[in-house]
């Protein structure tokens, strides 16, 4: 799978660690005024207390090509990013991994969830003030961004997650790539539900056969 086809799926799941990131300097941590400091709170807070959502999403790639789907959120650990047709793609994390089948190319990848951004959003507990570095954080219209990098350096590139204020809700976010390529993704219809069903979060590779290693 191509390093395009691996933001694609699901943009923020498959940001996945390669060696050239070693390469790279030590992400630089914002001094944090009281207010930025307050925000930073309030975004924690408010996805230690998301447990299980579901809603839409339109995902932008550096190209400017636009996929949608459906996504599914149940944290601890467990995502499913359903592109709609003719993309192709299905992406699930199920509490270890994250896994992303290519029906189109018909490739099954997967990789741990530890070591993909989608990690801050689903580990059990939050703390956005430890493990990755808060480079930067801003208002926006309606909300505000927190810029983030993983501080151990496992994740590709850096995450830039937007929060709504009032009522307080996850927007989306948007990935930027060493090369400074992004790929983004931008939620709609968010909301909190209770009967997802637990199947939603388990993805095996497809193509093999029952009965078969």
């Amino acid at each position: 799978m191509t390093n395009r086809r691996l933001f694609l799926a699901a943009g923020l799941a498959a940001a996945i660690a390669s060696p050239a990131f070693a390469q790279q300097t030590a992400p630089v941590p914002a001094k944090l005024s009281t207010e930025q400091q307050a925000l930073l709170d309030k975004a924690t807070a408010y996805i230690q207390g998301l447990s299980s959502a579901k809603g839409r999403f339109v995902q932008t790639d550096a190209r400017g090509t636009q996929t949608t789907g459906t996504l599914y959120l149940q944290r601890p650990g467990k995502a499913r990013f359903a592109y709609d047709p003719p993309a192709g793609l299905l992406v699930v994390s199920n509490g270890n991994n994250v896994n992303i089948f290519d029906s189109r190319l018909k490739t099954f990848q997967s990789y741990p969830l530890s070591k993909t951004p989608l990690n801050l959003l689903l580990a059990r507990e939050v703390r956005l003030d430890r493990g990755v570095t808060i480079t930067d954080i801003r208002p926006l219209a309606d909300g505000f961004t927190i810029v983030a990098q993983d501080a151990r350096r496992q994740a590709l590139g850096r995450i830039s997650i937007d929060f709504s204020n009032a009522p307080m809700g996850l927007m989306g976010w948007t990935i930027t790539d060493l090369k400074g390529g992004t790929t983004r993704v931008r939620l709609s219809e968010f909301v909190e539900t209770s009967d997802l069903d637990p199947a939603l979060f388990v993805l095996t590779d497809p193509r093999r056969k029952v009965g078969k290693p």
